[in-house]
């Protein structure tokens, strides 16, 4: 499966987002300090970012240069590429 860096980007700021949700409900229930709370939770979105960034460039690099399948047959490529023209 092909995915844009754009969308990637996008997938990975969610997954961030979602498992800094998640931490933040779980480490408000513990008895810890808020700044602990707000520490922990900054840092596992930024370990989820960075670990989904990373784990992209390595598939984009293993993959090489293997070409993008493309869902859509070259007719509606084709008039696709029209349309953005």
């Amino acid at each position: 499966m092909y995915l844009s860096p754009r969308s990637a980007r996008l997938r990975n700021i969610a997954l961030a987002a979602v498992n800094g949700i998640v931490s933040l409900a779980i480490l408000l229930i513990a008895p810890l300090g808020l700044a602990a709370v707000v520490i922990n939770t900054a840092l596992i979105v930024a370990a989820t970012y960075i670990t989904g960034t990373i784990a992209d460039r390595l598939i984009r690099y293993l993959q090489g240069s293997a070409a993008p399948t493309s869902a859509l047959n070259p007719q509606q490529r084709a008039q696709l590429e029209e349309r953005d023209r």
